[in-house]
């Protein structure tokens, strides 16, 4: 009975590391999203709603230079730049700027809180799906695009930006 079982064991733990590398192969294949977004393309589209449950859409902004803020409560870098997109905002959006912050699927509540206590003027909208966070092909948070009026891309950004970096992405659009 002895050798039987070992046998079993070999078989089980076998199958286990097929079965986990398929798995991991898979996770890494489906997340391999950085070809569904590049420089260049057009912006996808997205319906999400903001928090008075209102409808957003991205092509409703076509004309408008466009910055896509993809942001969540408990991630530290997206919520110290949240005073950065706030300042931009109130700085740009005279000539034309739109911000549109997409967190990534949080309650209601915990998002309009968040807006309140930062002051948040620009659109925010709530990916509850995250639908919209697998067309653009995020990896890690945050992550911002900035959309010319056209709705082409001029940039992607992954990480934790400047004031300054932001300000320079947003007079590229700006022109």
């Amino acid at each position: 009975m002895g050798k039987y079982r070992k046998k079993v064991q070999v078989v089980v733990l076998l199958a286990v590391l097929i079965i986990g590398g398929y798995a991991i192969f898979q996770s890494f294949q489906s997340n391999d999203r950085t070809n569904l977004v590049k420089v260049g393309q057009m912006a996808p589209d997205f319906r999400l709603a903001n928090l008075n449950n209102e409808p957003v859409t991205l092509s409703d902004y076509i004309g408008t230079p466009v910055v896509i803020n993809f942001w969540g409560t408990f991630c530290e870098p997206c919520i110290r730049e949240i005073p950065s997109f706030q300042k931009q905002y109130e700085k740009w959006n005279e000539q034309g700027l739109e911000i549109i912050g997409i967190n990534l699927s949080e309650d209601s509540l915990t998002v309009a809180n968040y807006a309140r206590k930062f002051n948040m003027t620009y659109t925010v909208v709530r990916d509850v799906d995250r639908k919209t966070e697998k067309k653009y092909g995020l990896r890690s948070y945050p992550t911002t695009f900035f959309m010319k009026a056209d709705g082409t891309l001029q940039a992607a950004v992954v990480g934790e930006m400047t004031e300054e970096q932001m300000d320079e992405h947003i007079k590229q659009i700006m022109q």
